[in-house]
């Protein structure tokens, strides 16, 4: 025990360094073009001069938020509490053909899960669907609306080219018709595509956008919560109008969106009585060997290729969660990608690294095997049983120890015995000795086939070596792990892999689905553990020896279905070969 204290105190201190070193790295990173567009809005003179910085997330309730959205989270929830400000919640339900209250409280709880409250301040572009009606009524008043009578078809038809205008006869329509016609449209008189509001702007425009834009359509889906309307606004028309009424200062987007930037400071401009505020682009994140596309992660469910929205194997915040990803990790995968202008692929490894960190620290050691294979130890009494304390993490000696039980019959992984050794193997093999973790020295004397597989390898122990030393300071060139057969608890271990095979799924728009990695989920249904994992709660995450960490799921894995289940999280760094299953 003395010596494990003293190896709990050297991990801790080396940790401690490099962390400090990464603490250090950080802080010098703090400065972005939004840190420092924010910084020149709130100073003496500025934009903001006097307010509290004021920032929005505002998701469309459609699906489950995924890795892509906790960036955009984390930028606009943690730049507010930074810089002193408040960060708002808000649904941008303007389309009510795909969106459900299901997914807001999915959200909601994504959100608080990732360590971020948006205290009394949850609203919904529904909120202000009868003020956007009123200031579009304003913009005909103007001369800068008008109701057109095209078809989405015949909008596109004639929205021109570089070299050429877009057309509409219905252009220079006088403002009371287009009154009359908006009064009627939202009185549902219309059917969907027949007439839609449009801004009056420029139809020469080189910017698309602004080729005189939808600001209304006519949709005869009901809103689940607005059941009023039959005219919707489009999100370039509602973001700016929700901003503005929310009194938000610094609007943050992704870069998809600064196009869009010109409509947007557009309709502020030409609304009376509401404030200004200012529109930000950042590169969204993209992660390799997934798909970040709600349309496409909506396939994946609808098709049964993966178990919902929380599948471990989907970039959801849920399933990320289910698989076992911590707040903190992916908190700090977002903080460490950074803020940036130019859109990049990232690689998964990273946010596998993140975990890895995270759970190096803070996981409780755990004896599992994965692919049991009994050992038998030949000449240890039949009924005796040892006791031996064993750090449960070395990294944090406040866990302590764990007491586990040693007797004659255990088991061990399939991969660790050879009866012909390859080179540089030096685990269990005919004649070769190992070390069991935290017990004995044992020597391999045979095994035992059955059907043409082995299903029993036999030792012999050395009993001056308790504790793992040998008497004569010979060398033992291996440590494996093992669990005690008598008191083992069965559980199953589903082992997950990337869900898709090439990096960069996405390129291939329409066949993504092909690319889908057969060998994503790998069930083993006859592990071993320690008996103390019964005790485990869902969520709970462990290292599992030599093999990698793993989380007990907290969906299947109950005693009402009489299974325990883990999940793997991510693998460690291997020293001889990478195990098949991790």
């Amino acid at each position: 025990m003395i010596q494990s204290l003293i190896y709990s105190k050297i991990g801790r201190f080396i940790m401690d360094q490099k962390n400090n070193k990464v603490n250090k790295l950080e802080e010098k990173k703090t400065s972005n073009f939004i840190y420092d567009c924010i910084k020149k809005d709130l100073a003496v003179g500025g934009r903001c001069e006097g307010k509290k910085l004021h920032t929005r997330f505002p998701p469309e309730p459609n699906g489950h938020l995924h890795i892509g959205h906790a960036k955009a989270i984390y930028i606009n929830f943690k730049i507010a509490e930074e810089f002193g400000g408040i960060c708002n919640l808000r649904m941008d339900d303007t389309n009510p053909s795909k969106e459900d209250e299901d997914f807001v409280e999915g959200i909601k709880r994504d959100i608080r899960w990732l360590g971020f409250d948006w205290e009394d301040r949850f609203f919904r572009a529904s909120d202000y669907f009868q003020k956007m009606y009123e200031f579009a009524k304003e913009l005909v008043n103007k001369g800068l609306a008008y109701v057109c009578e095209l078809t989405p078809e015949q909008v596109k038809k004639n929205r021109g080219d570089l070299s050429s205008p877009a057309k509409s006869p219905f252009r220079d329509r006088p403002k009371t018709k287009s009154l009359e016609l908006l009064k009627r449209m939202k009185n549902g008189e219309f059917k969907p595509g027949e007439m839609t509001l449009r801004a009056k702007i420029d139809l020469a425009s080189g910017n698309f956008n602004m080729r005189d834009p939808v600001l209304y359509r006519i949709m005869d889906k009901k809103h689940h919560i607005a059941r009023k309307w039959h005219i919707y606004p489009t999100y370039d028309y509602a973001h700016p109008i929700e901003d503005a009424l929310e009194d938000i200062t610094h609007s943050f987007c992704s870069l998809e969106f600064e196009d869009h930037r010109p409509l947007y400071n557009w309709v502020l401009e030409n609304i009376d009585k509401i404030s200004k505020p200012k529109q930000i682009e950042f590169a969204r994140l993209s992660l390799s060997h997934t798909v970040m596309s709600k349309r496409k992660l909506s396939q994946l469910v609808e098709k049964k290729v993966v178990d919902g929205w929380d599948d471990p194997r989907m970039p959801t915040i849920s399933g990320l969660r289910r698989r076992g990803y911590t707040p903190a990790s992916i908190r700090n995968f977002c903080k460490r990608i950074g803020i940036s202008k130019v859109n990049s692929l990232v690689d998964h490894a990273f946010l596998e690294h993140c975990i890895r960190e995270d759970l190096n620290m803070n996981a409780k050691r755990i004896m599992t095997v994965l692919e049991p294979i009994k050992l038998t130890i030949t000449n240890y009494q039949k009924n005796k049983i040892e006791k031996f304390e064993i750090e449960n993490n070395l990294n944090k000696p406040e866990d302590g120890f764990r007491t586990i039980n040693f007797s004659k019959h255990l088991y061990i992984e399939k991969d660790d015995f050879m009866t012909n050794p390859e080179k540089r193997f030096f685990r269990l093999f005919p004649g070769n000795e190992v070390r069991l973790k935290s017990t004995y020295v044992v020597k391999c004397t045979g095994y035992k086939v059955k059907n043409a597989k082995i299903i029993e390898v036999f030792a012999e122990y050395d009993p001056e070596s308790r504790g793992g030393k040998t008497k004569d300071g010979r060398k033992i060139k291996s440590t494996i792990h093992w669990v005690n057969a008598a008191d083992s608890e069965n559980i199953e271990v589903h082992i997950y892999e990337k869900l898709f095979k090439n990096k960069n799924p996405e390129e291939d728009r329409k066949n993504f689905i092909q690319d889908i990695n057969k060998r994503s989920l790998i069930i083993l249904k006859e592990c071993k553990a320690e008996n103390i994992i019964k005790t485990s709660k869902p969520e709970e995450s462990f290292q599992f020896l030599r093999l990698g960490y793993f989380c007990r799921d907290k969906k299947n894995s109950t005693r009402k279905i009489g299974k325990i289940i883990f999940n793997k999280i991510v693998s460690l760094k291997d020293s001889y070969k990478k195990n098949k299953f991790v």
